[in-house]
């Protein structure tokens, strides 16, 4: 089992994803109704994007990106890394409360998934390959992601 280095700045990003508008959680039906099918795909049917194809992959800006289905914070672009997979890479989640993992093994191996713990939507993969300070990577799929810059963060209610 995988676990995150629970880092004193997580109680303070805790305040600050208070800041950030979450939507409500709705049942699958209702996802499949609203979501775009691409991610409805990935979130809800435990998909993946082609690799190099999502669009923050090689994104670069200062903020914290949220779950594209429920708006719930779940990765500080400060733990982004270049990890030449093709998906965006972290090496820490964002607070607590962002982030739930589950035992996959649908490919014939053992992985960890990665679902937003607000809406449950699957997110990707975390490996044991990343940076210090966690040693961790989580892989994850560019389509169930949003961003929020920085300064938005800091400015909302």
């Amino acid at each position: 089992m995988f676990t995150s280095c629970a880092q004193d700045t997580h109680n303070v990003e805790q305040r600050i994803s208070n800041k950030i508008n979450l939507r409500p959680v709705q049942t699958d039906i209702e996802y499949k109704k609203t979501l775009p099918e691409d991610v409805y795909y990935v979130a809800r049917e435990e998909g993946t994007e082609r690799p190099f194809t999502g669009q923050y992959v090689n994104f670069k800006e200062d903020g914290v990106y949220i779950c594209r289905v429920c708006g719930n914070p779940l990765f500080d672009s400060k733990t982004k890394f270049k990890s030449g997979t093709g998906w965006p890479s972290f090496y820490d989640y964002y607070t607590n409360e962002s982030l739930k993992e589950e035992t996959d093994n649908k490919l014939g191996i053992t992985r960890m998934e990665v679902e937003c713990n607000r809406c449950n939507s699957h997110l990707g993969h975390v490996f044991n390959d990343g940076p210090n300070p966690t040693g961790l990577r989580y892989c994850i799929n560019s389509v169930v992601l949003d961003f929020v810059p920085r300064k938005k963060v800091n400015e909302t209610n």
